[in-house]
């Protein structure tokens, strides 16, 4: 069974007469991805402040390798590594200047300081610009960095919240290939993100919390069985589908809802299989598509299925 590095047990924070965080739960096994979302103002950014004990809990706690997370406990608090969304780095020092602070800081010094610049450097493709201020870097470059910056203790858990905001696509590929060289390390990893194909495409379990409670803490691949659907088949007839054809289509195997507009069709299923025997209904009363299109269900629809389609602010 694989070793339980982080247990955060029903902690609970509130700033006034709001509770940010009401009994939050969740565990994580060592080289694993979590995925941290919720919606804006859900709980999150408070959640994430009480794993590294920047926060006291108002109740709960937090366990890391077996040890309480607390304010006074900075030995655990060093095995943490925080990339926060707001870059922190100093624009005026070179990118190497910034790391050897940050190494200060942590009790670095000397060759092992100097050896461990230079892997994390090389780690988010950055060592060729290690001389260069970052107030010359792109935002990409600038993240990349922020990331270097959380890595350069070591840390057994490496926290990342929105590291990929305002950064373009090609920076966005060069942080996940950081992070995904990091999981083929089996570093533990928990990531918050709006962008759920992030999520999707890193994380071994989900967790999302929305009004300071977690709603749901699976496998990708459990949350999906939340949905009614699970695909969807869109299709263009030449004129609008009769009452009788829609009968069929919705005794269709899989077929779990059936939306008409004039004359497109847009048909929910419950498997991605199932669009086979749709098209078929569909030659077989005279309606052969025009056209037509498929999609899979993905971690958004997840998302927006369990906290609502509302806006936050």
């Amino acid at each position: 069974m694989s070793e339980v590095i982080l247990s955060v047990n029903q902690i609970s924070k509130s700033f006034a007469e709001r509770r940010a965080v009401d009994g939050v739960s969740f565990q994580i096994q060592r080289g694993q991805t979590l995925g941290l979302i919720g919606p804006n103002g859900a709980g999150k950014s408070t959640t994430v402040s009480l794993i590294c004990g920047l926060l006291r809990a108002d109740s709960g706690e937090v366990l890391l390798a077996g040890q309480r997370v607390g304010q006074g406990n900075n030995a655990v608090k060093q095995m943490i590594g925080l990339v926060p969304q707001e870059l922190a780095i100093y624009e005026e020092l070179s990118a190497r200047e910034n790391l050897k602070l940050f190494g200060a800081l942590y009790g670095l010094k000397g060759s092992a300081l100097k050896v461990r610049c230079d892997e994390v450097l090389a780690l988010v493709n950055l060592e060729d610009r290690a001389a260069d201020k970052p107030a010359t870097f792109s935002g990409g470059m600038k993240r990349r960095l922020n990331i270097a910056a959380g890595l350069l203790h070591d840390p057994q858990l490496l926290i990342l919240d929105e590291p990929t905001v305002g950064v373009d696509p090609q920076s966005r590929n060069a942080i996940f290939d950081s992070l995904e060289v990091l999981k083929r390390q089996g570093r533990t990893l928990i990531y918050t993100s709006h962008y759920m194909e992030e999520v999707e495409r890193l994380a071994d379990q989900v967790v999302i919390i929305d009004h300071g409670k977690v709603i749901a803490d699976e496998a990708p691949a459990q949350l999906y069985r939340r949905l009614p659907a699970q695909a969807a088949l869109s299709v263009d007839l030449a004129a609008a589908p009769s009452a009788a054809l829609q009968n069929a289509l919705a005794q269709c195997k899989g077929v779990t809802n059936v939306l008409v507009e004039d004359t497109n069709l847009n048909i929910a299923l419950a498997h991605a299989d199932d669009g086979i025997g749709v098209l078929q209904c569909l030659v077989a009363h005279g309606a052969p598509p025009l056209h037509y299109a498929t999609a899979k269900a993905n971690l958004e629809d997840i998302f927006l299925t369990l906290t609502g389609r509302t806006l936050r602010d």
